[in-house]
Formats: C-alpha cells, sequence, structure tokens
C-alpha cells in the first residue's frame, strides 16, 4: 500500500513554497518520482537535497532528510 509523501525540493536555496505531493513505497521512492532523483538516507550536510515528510492516521508527521549520493555529486 502507498503512503502519501510530501517531497520539498532543498536545491532552490530556500524552503519550496510548493512542495510535491505524491502517493510512494518510500521516502526514497517518492523523491525518486517527484525530483528524478535517487537520494538516499544518508550523507554530509552540504549534500542534503530534500525533506520527506508523511504522516499515518493517528501518528505524528514524520521527516526523513534525504541526500545525493557521492557518485551523483563527482559526476554534477
Amino acid at each position: 500500500m502507498a503512503t502519501e509523501y510530501r517531497v520539498v525540493d532543498l536545491e532552490t536555496g530556500g524552503i519550496d513554497p510548493e512542495p510535491k505531493t505524491v502517493r510512494a513505497s518510500s521516502p526514497e521512492k517518492a523523491a525518486e518520482m517527484a525530483l528524478g532523483l535517487e537520494l538516499v538516507r544518508s550523507g554530509a550536510k552540504r549534500d542534503l537535497r530534500a525533506r520527506v515528510y508523511c504522516q499515518e492516521a493517528g501518528q505524528p508527521l514524520t521527516m526523513v532528510r534525504l541526500y545525493t549520493k557521492v557518485a551523483d555529486r563527482d559526476q554534477v
């Protein structure tokens, strides 16, 4: 079952005023669908690319930070 995620792109230099909402099986998949990037859950602060939020019924809001892969950064 897919969960609804809000993906905030941090590449814009500030908080994205229009987060993208997608239904996906994981925060990583949601970011891939919304941004077209494969991101990972761990990385250096300078590689932070997105914040992904979700909230299941009756649960607190959850946020996952996603980072560009080191290999992706080296190609840019």
